[in-house]
């Protein structure tokens, strides 16, 4: 099934998105810090290794997900629907 473009979700589609990206935000924050804290305690207990870095990988995906959580926010304030 291909996903619809954002500028052709109906209103509610778009209300429906918005409430999902809000859940979206708090897992992004959740995973985050769990990787963070494995590659701090992988660095106090191992030294410095590839755990260590391992935070970095996830960030083009938060990344991806806040543009997305932006551009249905300017779309819900372009439609008068917040």
């Amino acid at each position: 099934m291909e996903q619809k473009k954002l500028a052709e979700l109906t209103g509610e589609e778009l209300s429906e998105q918005a409430r999902k990206n809000k859940s979206y935000k708090i897992y992004d924050a959740v995973i985050f810090g769990f990787l963070i804290g494995v590659a701090t305690y992988s660095a106090v207990k191992n030294g410095p290794g590839l755990l260590s870095f391992l935070p970095l990988v996830y960030l083009p995906i938060a990344a991806k997900n806040k543009k997305r959580r932006t551009e249905i926010d300017q779309l819900l304030k372009e439609r008068n629907l917040s």
